[in-house]
């Protein structure tokens, strides 16, 4: 079901890397906080005849990786159209000291609040989880509409913080590491026919992004298969950027000054140095991605996630054995 991985970063999506990096270089944490799960610590679940209860020192972060760019002006009301086109959870053990990542697919239906003036809940609909931040003024409303959305997929459980970043992001930083060098995975007929399957190649900023992000025309335009290109990217974009730390003293500082502007999340930068901390100190444990089945909706592709499957993984994540 699943398998911790030695090293320190998990090759499971662009945006998390690129989330770890940033935090990583833009500030020092002074201080320590832990969060309770939900602080239902009495809370007994029965699964296939055990008893469960809730962990009591989790922390959770939703990374988002936004349909928007550097540029795109805040919205003053509670439509837009940014969607969140990466979705990943981290589930940090404190007492364990681990990390677990989740990838969600952002075609998942789930239950999706619309909101309404100064963004009050007006009704659910049931839709693709990442037109959750449609809804809200594309920042920090938006974001937390979507956390109640993967909250509403996980039976409950509680989305403590969230981490966004622009999609434009990728592309800037994969210049400020010097290209990014792959095999490349699919042909892009329409968008970049110098890219064919097989060939190595390294990417411009403007290519990694669009690497990451194609989807439509493609021979397989499945999003499983664009997060296999994600994966395969972020692998060979860590290997890089640890390879300009290492060599560039000024890489630290240009990188955290072009980056920073990229992120929003409703932590202070103090904050999410802890969690850069427990990235670079926990081990990580990459968790298998949700099953369900992929099939075709009104207007787009629909991703319906077995509901057993998301039980399994909530206990995995969220519960221990009663004492």
């Amino acid at each position: 079901m699943r398998k911790t991985i030695n090293q320190k970063l998990i090759y499971v999506g662009i945006f998390l890397l690129i989330a770890f990096l940033i935090l990583f270089l833009i500030s020092v944490w002074d201080g320590h906080q832990q969060l309770s799960s939900d602080g239902r610590n009495d809370h007994v679940l029965v699964y296939e005849g055990k008893e469960y209860v809730l962990k009591d020192n989790i922390e959770t972060f939703l990374i988002l990786g936004l349909d928007k760019f550097q540029n795109a002006p805040a919205s003053d009301s509670y439509n837009n159209d940014q969607q969140a086109d990466f979705l990943m959870l981290l589930v940090v053990d404190n007492d364990a000291q681990t990390v677990s990542v989740l990838p969600i697919n952002r075609d998942t239906m789930a239950q999706v609040n619309v909101l309404g003036l100064n963004g009050n809940q007006v009704s659910t609909v049931t839709e693709q989880i990442a037109l959750a931040h449609t809804y809200g003024n594309g920042g920090a409303v938006s974001c937390r509409n979507t956390a109640d959305s993967v909250s509403a997929l996980l039976n409950g459980m509680r989305i403590h913080h969230y981490i966004s970043l622009k999609m434009d992001s990728v592309s800037v930083f994969n210049d400020l590491v010097g290209g990014v060098t792959l095999e490349i995975l699919d042909d892009f007929p329409g968008e970049a026919p110098s890219l064919q399957k097989g060939e190595t190649v390294t990417l411009t900023g403007e290519q990694a992004l669009m690497y990451v992000r194609s989807r439509q025309g493609m021979a397989d335009d499945s999003n499983i298969a664009r997060m296999a290109r994600q994966n395969q990217y972020v692998k060979a974009l860590y290997n890089q950027a640890k390879h300009r730390m290492e060599t560039d003293e000024g890489f630290l500082v240009d990188a955290s000054l072009q980056m920073k502007e990229y992120l929003l999340s409703d932590r202070s930068l103090t904050q999410l140095r802890q969690l850069a901390d427990k990235l670079n100190a926990y081990d990580f444990i990459e968790m298998d991605s949700i099953r369900g089945e992929s099939r075709e909706g009104e207007k787009f592709m629909e991703f319906h996630a077995d509901a057993d499957h998301v039980q399994e993984i909530v206990v995995q994540l969220f519960y221990e054995l009663k004492d």
